[in-house]
């Protein structure tokens, strides 16, 4: 179970042993036993014994913006103090291995986007054409990924993020077709968003880009330490990198929700500069989806797991493919 704190004054303190939650119309007690990680946002705060309690229980605690993006996080001392494996994944990162990897992980992303927009039921013509119009193009993308080589990633990244992001553009071109017209939107936009659409698309990667750096933390691996991906201050993001596996998840929850109309105008508020943001109702909504999907088990690899898991077990493969490497 994962335990949001997302109201203003709500505390999480500690009561006999157990997680105590006090709020506006009084409290609850929750066994720490049931819960994988904690999420708290501004207004809501943790005492030093509950955070002891959950670093004790081996819970991932995360600080969360507006967006749903990790400020901070608690972790265990016993993650990540490997630095056999952080020796070695900086060996990986200027290695001609990392070229392959990247390389993959592109395949993999756009194998996914293709298969969404495959899974979409197309009543219109437009719809239709528009998909066949872009399938071509993300797999004509698919080739030159395939096709393009260099002895280090830093020769062909500004190539292949150029790819990356047509390839992006197109898919998402298509998503919006398929969309209900009130959810429509004109393109990708972040931080803010301008859109109840990219809205709800960036809280639930924010939410996804918390899981897969816990993963990646207590696999052992630095977070930091890219191989594809920079982040706005020109530090290596390996968060940014992994998580184009598993975006394709947090698509379909979001895509899922807009054709289901579940998202009202009680869920999200609009700013004076036109920017959309996640009211409590919403983000109630898309986390409890999130968390339900991502619960879900599913055949990967043939390995029966949650989603969930079938990330964590990944960060533990990507750190031995360091030491092998």
């Amino acid at each position: 179970m994962e335990l949001v704190l997302n109201t203003f004054g709500t505390s999480l303190q500690v009561e006999d042993g157990l997680f105590m939650i006090k709020h506006k119309d009084g409290k609850q007690v929750v066994d720490p036993k049931t819960i994988k990680s904690i999420l708290i946002s501004k207004g809501a705060k943790i005492s030093s014994d509950a955070a002891l309690l959950a670093i004790a229980n081996e819970i991932d605690v995360l600080f969360i913006d507006a967006t749903g993006k990790p400020g901070g996080r608690l972790w265990s001392i016993k993650y990540g103090s490997i630095s056999e494996i952080r020796r070695a994944q900086l060996e990986f990162l200027y290695s001609p291995k990392a070229v392959r990897w990247v390389k993959g992980l592109l395949k993999t992303k756009i194998d996914n986007q293709i298969g969404l927009l495959l899974s979409l039921d197309a009543e219109s013509e437009i719809q239709t054409n528009t998909r066949e119009k872009n399938l071509t193009r993300l797999r004509d993308y698919l080739v030159k990924i395939e096709n393009i080589d260099a002895p280090f990633v830093s020769d062909i990244a500004p190539t292949l993020r150029g790819w990356e992001g047509a390839a992006s553009k197109a898919y998402f071109e298509t998503i919006n077709q398929f969309l209900p017209k009130e959810y429509q939107f004109s393109g990708r936009s972040q931080h803010p968003a301008y859109d109840i659409f990219n809205c709800l698309l960036n809280y639930a990667y924010g939410m996804l880009y918390g899981k897969i750096e816990g993963a990646l933390i207590k696999a052992g691996i630095d977070p930091y330490a890219g191989v594809f991906h920079r982040d706005d201050f020109n530090r290596p993001a390996l968060v940014y990198d992994v998580i184009e596996l598993y975006r394709i998840w947090a698509d379909y929850v979001v895509i899922t929700l807009c054709c289901q109309r579940v998202i009202d105008s009680d869920c999200y508020s609009i700013k004076e500069d036109g920017s959309y943001w996640l009211e409590n109702m919403g983000k109630r909504i898309l986390i409890q989806s999130i968390n339900d999907y991502l619960n879900e088990i599913v055949n990967i690899k043939g390995l029966n797991r949650s989603r969930l898991n079938h990330i964590e077990h990944y960060a533990h493969s990507l750190a031995q493919t360091f030491l092998k490497g």
